[in-house]
């Protein structure tokens, strides 16, 4: 089995794309059980014109695509930034065994940050959270996009 930082550097090659893109650079992917990446995704609400389109959940629908089942049982999520609100429900829907992020998201960040929303008591079902996985290089990368962004305006 590949480490968990290998699965993150491809989840920063879709941050990568995200940003090409004009997106905030945000990338995601699902391994499964055996290790093989059996979804991806970069943040592209924006191009999308889709407030859904974070990487999380674009990574989640590439994997039950090729899947064909919506739940992800034994899978892990790799994403360079701590999910939302939003992606969080659907990580814990999705049935996701075990999260893993690179730099926390002080605003808005479901899992430490704001509040971590993967420990109530609620939920019908557990993910394992770890965090801090490449956060040096993800930090890095959401401040240069948005370091350019602002001298662009």
């Amino acid at each position: 089995m590949r480490s968990d930082e290998f699965y993150m550097h491809r989840a920063l090659d879709q941050a990568h794309q995200a940003m090409a893109a004009g997106e905030v650079p945000v990338g995601a992917v699902v391994v499964n059980a055996e290790g093989d990446i059996i979804g991806e995704g970069f943040n592209a609400p924006v191009g999308r014109h889709d407030p859904t389109a974070h990487a999380e959940v674009q990574a989640l629908r590439d994997a039950g695509q090729r899947t064909g089942n919506y739940r992800l049982t034994g899978c892990t999520l790799y994403v360079s930034v701590e999910p939302c609100l939003m992606c969080t429900g659907a990580i814990i829907h999705a049935r996701i065994a075990r999260l893993v992020y690179g730099t926390p998201e002080p605003r808005t960040g479901m899992a430490q940050s704001r509040a971590n929303l993967f420990a109530q008591p609620w939920h019908n079902h557990d993910v394992e959270v770890v965090s801090g996985v490449l956060a040096v290089p993800a930090r890095r990368l959401l401040k240069t996009f948005f370091a350019h962004r602002r001298a662009a305006t």
